[in-house]
């Protein structure tokens, strides 16, 4: 069975002029020729990914979300020299090839990148795709170094030194997300201000500063295709920056669901974290101070800092969707999952643990 990741159809709002970026790539990229094709792939909630297609060769391409007014969040220029920074030392992702701010081309700015084949572990995937326990462990574990290996990353080298202000760091992200989940609040969900005033109350001190990815989920991972516990590429570096790497673990200790956990939260379908063989939260957090001799004080912080990053992120793509600004259809269920991620982090804080939560 081919499990590699493919394109669909592009949703209807999100298309791209085919006539006007064919002409801009022939005119930039090397040893192409048309017709232009294009797809979309259908993962992820932000940024938007197309597979594009000159003659025999593809490439990626990504450009912000239609109505997205978040240029920090978004900044195609931003993604495409980190990128290009983190491919000069080596590190697990895409080739980037084009960049361009031209808005005449196809209304926003936008970046050409290699198109990386593999395997990528998504929510809803196929039961038969589904990797057997030791298979998965191996698979959570190579998540694990991978992640570990971007933060073993020198920034300088990398000619990214500049990516980021890391000094204040926790305060400015616990400060900034909650403005942000102010900003775009359509509903009352009271779990959330408790949630922001009791990590204001409990804020943690940084002591290393890192390169740090801040999406670092299953479904940015590409597998590949030959073995999947071998990690092919890191995609998805909107948000990349200079910053503490304890927080960057807590992101996505929010996105690790464990087979433990309630069914609502596997409902959520972050991504396969749920399947058995995988590291549990507090595995995941043994094996990295193991790994790094990062020790992470207070685990409950950290986590639950995740689980509101990833209840405001919610928020600001269910505002755009209410505004009409998109018309995903999936972001029509977005507040249910508000509820059970806020109740989630309520449970944490009660329990002062990370795991066996109910």
């Amino acid at each position: 069975m081919d499990w590699n990741d493919k394109a669909i159809a592009t949703r209807p709002g999100e298309e791209l002029p085919i006539s006007r970026l064919e002409a801009c790539l022939l005119d930039h990229l090397p040893n192409t020729s048309g017709p232009l094709t294009i797809k979309q792939f259908p993962g992820g909630y932000s940024n938007l990914t197309y597979l594009i297609s000159m003659g025999d060769t593809e490439y990626v391409l990504r450009r912000p979300p239609v109505g997205a007014k978040v240029k920090s969040g978004h900044d195609m220029g931003r993604e495409y020299r980190i990128l290009s920074g983190l491919k000069s030392v080596d590190h697990k992702v895409p080739t980037p090839f084009y960049y361009t701010e031209d808005l005449t081309i196809i209304g926003s700015p936008f970046y050409v990148m290699e198109r990386v084949r593999g395997v990528i572990l998504r929510h809803g995937m196929p039961q038969d795709m589904h990797p057997k326990a030791d298979k998965m462990k191996k698979i959570s574990t190579a998540w694990l170094d991978t992640l570990i290996r971007l933060h073993q990353v020198d920034p300088q080298q990398a000619g990214l030194g500049d990516l980021g202000r890391p000094q204040g760091y926790v305060d400015r992200q616990i400060s900034g997300w909650g403005k942000r989940y102010y900003q775009a609040k359509t509903d009352d969900f009271s779990k959330i201000d408790f949630i922001i005033k009791w990590l204001n109350e409990h804020q943690m001190t940084s002591r290393h500063i890192s390169l740090i990815h801040n999406d670092f989920k299953y479904d940015n991972l590409i597998l590949n295709p030959d073995d999947w516990t071998k990690v092919s590429a890191v995609l998805d570096w909107e948000m990349a920056t200079l910053g503490d790497p304890l927080m960057d673990l807590g992101t996505s200790l929010g996105y690790w669901v464990n087979p433990s956990d309630p069914d609502e939260m596997k409902d959520l379908q972050f991504s396969p974290t749920h399947l058995a063989g995988n590291l549990t939260r507090e595995e995941i957090i043994h094996q990295y101070e193991l790994k790094t001799g990062r020790i992470m004080e207070n685990p409950v912080f950290y986590y639950v800092y995740g689980l509101l990053k990833i209840a405001v992120i919610i928020q600001q793509i269910y505002y755009r969707y209410q505004q009409g600004l998109t018309q995903d259809p999936r972001f029509a269920s977005l507040p249910t999952a508000m509820k059970q991620i806020s109740l989630i982090a309520e449970q944490a804080i009660k329990k002062n643990k990370i795991d066996n939560l109910i």
